[in-house]
């Protein structure tokens, strides 16, 4: 019987915690220890109800019922369940009926009423959405009707069938692997590889259900949400085989082969490194990295290549990086790279000059993803100088491909030098002689790269004086020549990249405002392999990267020791800077940033999302300029980048979204929902290994927004915040502690705080007297005003205040003495609370010195400013005459 108590209790504390699944099962434990167990079985209904078992529900409450009859929770319960019952059959059975007629309308080859069959299939895809439907739609044999729309061979109807289909799959395990079965894989793969891009992309959808579906195969389904999947991981790996396969299936578009490689970075690596697991990705290697490989070495300009996009050499590169990253020992990392170098040997030997194009394409291709791997290839055996002499070939896809890759190696500074030395004076006369300006701007963004080798160290040129403002001259030229197609136009914004480590280059580039513009519009394209391109010239002009702050002492060291010593450049100081934000911001920067973060994209790597974050940093780092970031979308542009994306990255776009939070209106900042998704990343700004800056700016954010509603309130006490804000109470940096105090103060107006004060064992209330009494004013205010607050809404505090410390009554009379009129204010309403709570405490004070000082501030009304002390002090006094303490002067009537 004991074992039936235990359980029943803990059912009951599962409901409390919203896990319907585990209280039911903890509730059907106890039953079957104790069949006549009227809590257990009632806690179990009310688990089934809230899971939508409303019958097995109603089953449990007639049974409790039966037992105690006479019982009018379990009487109001089952009438309560009963209207639910009713409503619901009748909703299934309007729904029922709503469903059969909307694809009668879409199947019907006699229905010439387009408008009525758009209707149809716009209702059937909402339908889908809700769970209830979703059900609905799949019993009734909808997926069979689904597959008859697909077969129609119009786009429309298959849009419609496809979009259904996502909403069935959506979070339903069992449902999502009995569609995989009726449909198959093949399938979907083929509709997905179709050219039609929304057809493609609504397929991907449908995949991508079924893979958060089957990934989630850890938990239990119970009851009506289907049958447990046995073996989940099974089906993950059928469907990862297949779309390994249509990547490189030559009659697939390259849409379909980019939405395959899309799903692939999705569902393949870890979440987390956290996670120990990481089968599946050796699994893939194991069983797809070749072909990844096939994919990243194919080109349009290289013949017998799969057809791609602009963006599937980029996705490509991405999804081998990921994968890289996700290896968690050296034995892994041997083994991917020699899989690529076996790869790249296969296609370098014996397949004559097509084969050397592949293989050098395929390096290339590592060398924008795993750079690690890719600098291994590099090395092989007559790489780099067949890299060389393409360059001279006199065919137009052999330069393309070689000048391209010679772009993509000069990446490490070691092998930039082996280049400046081997391959400057071929790529100046490509790009001087050649008549190809696909090649030339290649070539040119080759010398811009080499130009910038020395990075942003002012002593260190690779090119004479004024190369490489020429160079950039010339690289703003293609960017602006709306004659030549965006893809080769984005290689000049690739060279731009390169040398704005050049403090000459930024001055120019910001005084070119077409320029500029024309950049933003490529930035906001379809083409998004430009994106980290853009975001690395925007951190150059805004010098958002981190720079060491020398030591002086190991400075003059290095002085001693004839070390190289970095220099700043004259332009690249503090002023400069400014300037160039402000020409950034005039040319609209920040609604190119915004459209950048918008689209989900592979070209959008959490390395890319970090340059983005240091833009944004800089761009809100001056006051005045916070209004423009927010009226051109900079808020709703952080908040993704605060979510997601490399530690650096994230804490940098918290640190902005603060920035804006202290010193704009949050609701306009963030309007409805999204001011509650900043509350997170401002308090990861409190954590020990952030800067005091960081901890004070996101406590003043964590002030403002705890000042609006009671519920931004209980989102920062949901999120564990109250423990990380008093702690900053006690810090020795005098803003910090006064910006944590503040933020208490505003965080004292829910309960959940306000018990906190009163609960036994801790100095949370000592704390706000003795910082009452403080020298720093706005300390004093702070708390003062949390004590005055707490004091009207919780008496008991005011007797509390008299044990707290001896000192007590000497900070009261001190806040009331203050020539601070605010400060005497909230002194004389805490008083005023204090008198008003408890007669013993009114005593107290009354035969202190206290009286003399409220008689003095009573009569001070005459100044408008102090008219609200002298009231307080007034009420004060009248309560004092009320319990008999003192008697009322006759002369005052």
């Amino acid at each position: 019987m004991d074992k039936a108590v235990l359980y029943r209790n803990r059912a009951a504390c599962y409901l409390k915690l919203e896990d319907y699944l585990k209280a039911e099962a903890d509730a059907t434990q106890a039953i079957e220890v104790d069949g006549g167990d009227v809590k257990a079985l009632f806690r179990r209904s009310q688990a089934l109800e809230k899971l939508g078992q409303l019958k097995k529900a109603s089953t449990d409450l007639q049974r409790c019922l039966s037992l105690e009859p006479k019982n009018k929770v379990f009487q109001e319960a089952v009438h309560s369940l009963g209207v639910q019952i009713q409503e619901k059959v009748q909703l299934m059975s309007t729904t029922d009926s709503r469903v059969e007629q909307m694809f009668q309308i879409l199947l019907d080859p006699e229905e010439k009423d387009t408008e009525k069959k758009q209707k149809a299939a716009q209702n059937l895809i909402v339908l889908a959405r809700e769970d209830a439907g979703a059900e609905l739609i799949f019993r009734s044999d909808g997926v069979h009707l689904l597959l008859c729309l697909l077969d129609t061979g119009k786009t429309d109807m298959i849009l419609a069938s496809l979009r259904t289909l996502a909403g069935l799959c959506s979070g339903h395990q069992s449902r999502s692997v009995a569609i995989l079965h009726a449909v198959g894989m093949e399938r979907l793969c083929a509709v997905m590889g179709m050219s039609n891009e929304q057809v493609s992309l609504a397929a991907c959808s449908v995949l991508q259900g079924m893979f958060d579906a089957l990934k989630e195969g850890v938990k239990e389904f119970r009851g009506m949400e289907g049958a447990v999947v046995l073996d989940p991981l099974k089906e993950l790996k059928l469907m990862i085989h297949h779309l390994l396969e249509i990547i490189i299936q030559a009659g697939v578009s390259g849409y379909g082969r980019d939405n395959a490689i899309n799903l692939l970075i999705k569902v393949v690596p870890r979440k987390s490194l956290r996670d120990p697991n990481n089968s599946l990705t050796l699994w893939v290697i194991d069983q797809g990295l070749k072909k990844i490989l096939e994919v990243g070495g194919s080109g349009l300009e290289i013949q017998g290549s799969l057809p791609v996009s602009e963006n599937t050499r980029m996705s490509a590169s991405v999804l081998l990086s990921k994968l890289y990253d996700d290896l968690s020992c050296d034995a892994e990392r041997e083994n991917f790279h020699k899989l690529c170098e076996d790869y790249v040997q296969s296609w370098f030997e014996g397949h004559g000059l097509d084969g050397k194009l592949r293989a050098i394409q395929t390096v290339s291709c590592l060398l924008q993803g795993p750079s690690e791997a890719g600098n291994r290839t590099l090395e092989l055996s007559g790489i780099m100088d067949s890299m060389l002499a393409l360059c001279s070939s006199e065919s137009t896809v052999d330069q393309l491909v070689a000048v391209e890759a010679l772009i993509h190696a000069a990446g490490k500074s070691k092998r930039a030098l082996f280049i400046t030395a081997n391959g400057v004076t071929l790529l100046k006369d490509i790009y001087k002689k050649n008549e190809n300006d696909a090649i030339r701007i290649r070539a040119l963004v080759g010398l811009c790269k080499l130009g910038s080798a020395g990075g942003t160290d002012f002593s260190m040129k690779q090119f004479a004086e004024g190369s490489t403002l020429k160079l950039a001259k010339q690289c703003r030229k293609w960017l602006c020549n709306e004659g030549i197609e965006s893809t080769t136009r984005r290689w000049a914004v690739e060279g731009l990249a390169y040398l704005t480590f050049d403090a000459d280059v930024k001055e120019e580039f910001v005084e070119d405002t077409a320029a500029m513009r024309t950049m933003f519009q490529l930035a906001k394209s379809e083409d998004k392999t430009v994106l980290f391109a853009v975001a690395s010239t925007l951190v150059n002009c805004t010098n958002s990267y981190d720079r060491a702050e020398l030591d002086p002492q190991m400075l003059e060291l290095a002085k001693y020791a004839k070390q190289h010593i970095p220099e700043e450049h004259p332009k690249d100081k503090a002023k400069f800077v400014m300037k160039r934000v402000q020409k950034l911001l005039a040319a609209g920067v920040v609604s190119a940033l915004a459209c950048m973060v918008k689209n989900e994209n592979p070209a959008l790597t959490n390395s890319c999302r970090e340059l983005i974050s240091r833009v944004f940093l800089a761009l809100v780092e001056q006051t005045e300029d916070r209004g423009t970031v927010v009226a051109q979308g900079g808020g709703k542009g952080l908040i993704p980048l605060a979510l997601e994306g490399t530690d650096v990255g994230k804490t940098k776009a918290a640190q902005a979204l603060a920035k804006i939070t202290i010193t704009s209106n949050p609701e306009i900042a963030f309007p409805g929902e999204r001011m509650y998704e900043v509350i997170r990343p401002l308090i990861s700004l409190l954590r020990l290994d952030r800067t005091g800056l960081q901890n004070f700016e996101a406590l003043m954010a964590l002030t403002n927004l705890a000042g609006i509603s009671e519920r931004l309130r209980q989102k920062i006490i949901k999120e564990k915040a109250v423990p990380m804000i008093e702690g900053y109470m006690f810090e020795e940096h005098e803003m910090i502690r006064l910006a944590a105090t503040e933020c208490m103060c505003n965080m004292a107006l829910s309960k959940e705080v306000q018990q906190l004060f009163l609960a036994e064992g801790n100095d949370r209330l000592k704390l706000m007297v003795l910082y009452s009494g403080e020298d720093d004013e706005k300390l004093q205010r702070a708390a003062s005003g949390a004590l005055a607050m707490l004091t009207s809404l919780l008496p008991e505090l005011c007797i509390k205040i008299t044990q707290v410390t001896v000192r007590w009554l000497e900070i009261l009379q001190a806040l009331l003495l203050s020539q601070n009129v605010e400060l005497q204010y909230r002194g004389a309403v805490i008083v005023m609370n204090m008198v008003a709570a408890d007669q013993e405490v009114a005593a107290k004070l009354m035969e202190s010195e206290m009286l003399e000082i409220l008689c003095v501030l009573s009569k001070d009304d005459v100044d408008e400013k102090k008219r609200p002390v002298a009231e307080a002090a007034k009420e004060c006094l009248a309560k004092a005459v009320e319990y008999g303490l003192i008697k009322a002067n006759v002369n005052d009537k």
